[in-house]
This record gives structure tokens, C-alpha cells and sequence, in this order.
């Protein structure tokens, strides 16, 4: 261990440009639920920004990964709710598997103020270079080692509907653009207002006025257009059964479980429904196999003369092997099986073990079967009237999952999880704000139905119309509008966050070349 680089870290914290790092990292946890004070996610770069003023590239690396290294300790501490309560870990095990997720994700932070503060150097304004390199690698995390698309800066203003409207032109990362940006040229204000001898942001002011303005122009115009797509509205039940997870799969609760998803459902289906959705893993046995209570849930469907979707293990072979799923069936109103989505995004830790030949200490969290394997396609399952695109629990937040169930057909996005294991916390609320987003992207409406909460409903604008609580039975009945399947990220997909990864890479190599040269003419 090499004592002085611990020490010369530990100094970092409790510097002046890591208490102001620490400081952004907090109003940026903030504004995520829960508290969910999204206002400050647009004051709560200045301090980090402050503490970047006059940084080395390396120093401004050490700064956004202070500032991560906060933020993600504190919008991600349920992670050991979920690893030593439901998974069984020690807190010896679990803090440094957690520790280290925060910092995977906060070095995200910090390459993005490095690529920045580099920029600068070379004449480049922060006022592009930031906001461009923000969005390059929240992308790129995204995806990269499986991906982990949660908590974005633009997530957090779920509930301010006309600005985040721009979400079916460029996805989340607008908004986020659009944060970032604003805390730049505030930053830049207020060091002009404070007398700095800074010339004021006159221009990067004025592109922010007509960027903020033109997005709520185009938020509110889309709020207020008349619908067009004029299919059937489906009238739908969701059932939050409130299923601990300490019993979810004993068998001695079999029966009890499904008596109360059966009582839930009458209750939620008076007056007729045409869809009635249960949870991921609702039925924690396999439906293929065993008829008797298969039966049950045959007649239910009968008996509500409705669809029924809900989730349960599955398995099929593949190469002659067995191989283990989690999916979800849908039935028909006369109890027959018309279809199954397999979820093809997997939970590492949760579903399976990455590296499970090396990390053999570690247990899948979640009690089950065996190591589950990936859906093979998207498979959206059909209503007669509407097809819908079932995304299981995690998948809900990458968005080009959803895009792939609605260029398939799906006309309603169905969510269904198990958010049991995060407990009485507040990542129910983030997993709720970032579905909202699917929604907005696709222009399809969002159905979400969760074990233990939130269960909801979420139009083809991200407006949630009803939710329920957490850890309490509940149903939620409405109707809702199929979507249009029109939109333009639908088309284009990620094509501007690719667009910004070419550009931080420009920015990259631009520095290089002119460091090359210096370098060269020095010699």
C-alpha cells in the first residue's frame, strides 16, 4: 500500500476544491427523489465549477470524481438494503462491492471535467466542452460492462412535463445538456457579478435564453396537442400484491400469494377491464409446469373475461441445454396462452453472477432457480386490440429497450418489478422517475405494475396519473390511450449522444495534437 497517495486523497477531501466537489455532489443527490428537489440540479455544478477555476486537467479529473464519489454514495446507499438484507452479504462484502459501483460511476464525473478543464487550456469555452463531454460519458456509461443508465442529471426533473417533452428528440441527454449548460453560464454570471475581471457570458446567455425557450415552446406545444392516434382505449387494473420478499418464494406461501392477487383483482376489475397486470414474478413457481395452479390463474382470466400479464420464471432448451428465464405470459380472456416476453437485460448480481468461475464467494441476491439467461428478441404480446411491449424490472432503464418493443409494434409499454428487495427507500422513486422517460421518448403510454410500489400510470407524456404507495396493497384501474409509435427518437435512437462522443473525442485530440506541437517546438 503506498501510504503517501492514500494520504495525498484523503488531503484532496478536506481541501477547499474538494469541500466545494463534496458540496455539488450533495445538492446533486438532492435533487433526486427522495427529497426530489430537481430545482437544484440547476445551481449544483457552480460549486464544483468554482473549485475547477485555475485546476490542472489531473486536478479537475480528482475534482469531478470527488463530486461523483458524493453524489452516487447518496442517491445509491439502498444498494446495501439490497445486499446485505435480501442477499445475505456481510457489511464487510457489501460496502466495498457498493463503494466500488460509486466509484465506477463517478469516474464519469471526472473524465468529463478533465476532458473540459483540457479544452479550456486549449481555448476552448466550458461552456461547450463540458456540456458535450457531460453527455459523452453518461452515454458511454450507459452501456459499457453491461451499463447502469440510472440517476442522469436529466432524470431528476421527471416532474417538470414541459421541459422534459424534448426527451422524444434527443432522450434524456437533452435535458441533461440543458442542466449542465445553465450551470456553466451561472457560474460564469456570477464570477462576472462578483468582480473577478471576467467579461460577463453574453453570448453563452443568450444560446441558454434560446435553448430554455424554445424547449418549453416545444414542451407545451406537445402538451396541449390533441391526441392522434384514435385506437381503442384499453382499460387496464394493475395489482401491487405487497409480497415480502422473505416469502416470496416458499413454497408454503404459494397458495396465500395467489389468493391475494386473485381478491386484488376482482376488486380492481369491477366494472369491466380489458387488461389486468401483476407483477414481475407474481407467480413464483413455473407456469409451464405445474397445471393445477396454472388452472387457477386459466380461470381467473375467464371469469374477468380479460387478458391477464403476469410475471414468472420460465424455461426453454436452447443447444440442449435447460435454460432458466424471467418472463412474463400473457393470457387471454379464455385462459389460453397467447404469448411470452423473455427479459433480455439481466441484473448482474440479481439474475446472474458476472465472472461467476471467479467470483465464486458472491450469491445471486435474489432466491431462485439458477443463473437466468437473456430473452433472445424483443416479443411484444398481443391484445387483439393493442400489442404491448413488457419490459421486466431493470430494463426499464435503458431506453433503447423500449425503443426496440415499439419499432416491433407496441402501442403500450408495460413495466412490470419486484422492487421489494430496495426496501423502504427512496429507489422505488428513481426507478419511477427514469420510466417516465420511456414514455416521453416513444410517445407510448407506460403501465407500471410493482410488487410492493410504485404502481402506476403514466401517459404518452410522462404525466403520472395515478400512483400507489410503498409496502401496501393496492390496485390501480384507468384507461389509457394507445400510443402513436411517432417520434423522432424512435428514428434516430442515441444519434446525438453519439454525436457528442465524436466531439469529446475531437476535443481529445485536438489537445493532443496542439501539446504535440508545443512539445515539438520546444525541442
Amino acid at each position: 500500500m503506498n501510504v503517501p497517495i492514500y494520504l495525498s486523497l484523503l488531503k484532496h477531501f478536506f481541501d477547499r476544491r474538494g469541500m466545494l466537489a463534496i458540496a455539488s455532489g450533495i445538492l446533486i443527490a438532492l435533487s433526486f427523489p427522495s427529497p426530489g428537489l430537481a430545482f437544484l440540479a440547476w445551481v449544483a455544478l457552480i460549486p464544483l465549477l468554482i473549485a475547477l477555476e485555475e485546476s490542472t486537467p489531473q486536478m479537475a479529473f480528482r475534482i469531478g470524481l470527488t463530486c461523483g464519489i458524493t453524489a452516487y454514495a447518496i442517491i445509491l446507499y439502498w444498494l446495501n438494503i439490497v445486499f446485505v438484507r435480501y442477499g445475505h452479504l456481510p457489511w464487510s462484502v457489501s460496502i466495498p462491492i457498493y463503494l466500488l459501483l460509486v466509484l465506477w460511476l463517478a469516474m464519469f464525473y471526472g473524465l468529463s471535467t478533465g476532458i473540459a478543464r483540457l479544452g479550456e487550456l486549449v481555448g476552448i469555452k466550458a461552456a461547450f466542452t463540458l456540456p458535450v463531454a457531460w453527455i459523452a460519458f453518461d452515454f458511454i456509461r450507459s452501456f459499457l460492462f453491461s451499463g447502469f443508465a440510472w440517476a442522469m442529471l436529466g432524470h431528476s426533473q421527471f416532474r417538470t412535463l414541459p421541459l422534459i417533452q424534448i426527451a422524444d428528440l434527443a432522450g434524456v441527454y437533452g435535458i441533461t445538456m440543458l442542466i449542465v449548460l445553465a450551470n456553466v453560464v451561472l457560474h460564469r454570471a456570477l464570477r462576472a457579478v462578483s468582480g473577478a475581471g471576467v467579461p460577463y457570458p453574453v453570448k453563452s446567455l443568450i444560446i441558454l435564453l434560446a435553448l430554455l425557450f424554445g424547449t418549453l415552446f416545444y414542451g407545451f406545444n406537445r402538451l396541449n396537442e390533441p391526441e392522434t392516434n384514435h385506437s381503442k382505449p384499453l382499460r387496464i387494473a394493475l395489482i401491487q400484491g405487497n409480497i415480502s420478499q422473505d416469502v416470496k418464494w416458499s413454497p408454503a406461501f404459494r397458495e396465500s400469494t395467489i389468493d391475494t392477487y386473485e381478491r386484488l383483482t376482482r376488486e380492481a376489475s369491477k366494472g369491466g377491464v380489458d387488461l389486468i397486470v401483476w407483477p414481475e414474478s407474481a407467480v413464483p413457481f413455473f407456469f409451464q409446469d405445474e397445471p393445477l395452479q396454472a388452472e387457477r390463474i386459466r380461470s381467473l382470466a375467464r371469469e374477468m373475461n380479460a387478458f391477464i400479464l403476469f410475471g414468472s420464471p420460465a424455461h426453454e432448451l436452447r443447444n440442449g441445454r435447460s435454460t432458466f428465464l424471467n418472463s412474463a405470459f400473457l393470457l387471454s380472456p379464455n385462459g389460453e396462452t397467447v404469448g411470452r416476453a423473455d427479459k433480455m437485460h439481466l441484473v448482474p448480481l440479481g439474475e446472474y453472477v458476472p465472472l461467476g468461475g471467479i467470483l465464486t464467494f458472491i450469491n445471486k441476491l435474489v432466491v431462485g432457480i439458477g443463473d437466468f439467461s437473456p430473452g433472445e428478441r424483443a416479443v411484444t404480446l398481443d391484445t387483439g386490440s393493442t400489442k404491448l411491449g413488457v419490459q421486466v424490472c431493470y430494463e426499464v432503464i435503458f431506453p433503447e429497450l423500449a425503443r426496440q418493443y415499439v419499432r416491433a409494434g407496441a402501442r403500450v409499454l408495460v413495466a412490470i418489478t419486484n422492487d421489494a428487495w430496495f426496501g423502504r427507500s427512496s429507489a422505488p422513486y428513481q426507478h419511477l422517475a427514469i420510466s417516465t422517460f420511456r414514455a416521453i421518448e416513444t410517445r407510448t403510454p407506460l403501465i407500471r405494475a410493482a410488487n410492493t410500489g410504485v404502481t402506476a400510470i403514466i401517459d404518452h407524456n410522462g404525466h403520472i396519473s395515478t400512483m400507489t404507495g410503498l409496502f401496501v396493497e393496492a390496485y390501480r384501474s384507468g384507461e389509457i390511450q394507445p400510443g402513436s409509435g411517432k417520434s423522432l427518437y424512435l428514428t434516430i435512437g442515441d444519434l446525438p449522444a453519439w454525436f457528442c462522443v465524436l466531439l469529446t473525442g475531437g476535443i481529445a485530440l485536438l489537445v493532443w495534437i496542439k501539446r504535440k506541437n508545443i512539445f515539438s517546438k520546444s525541442d
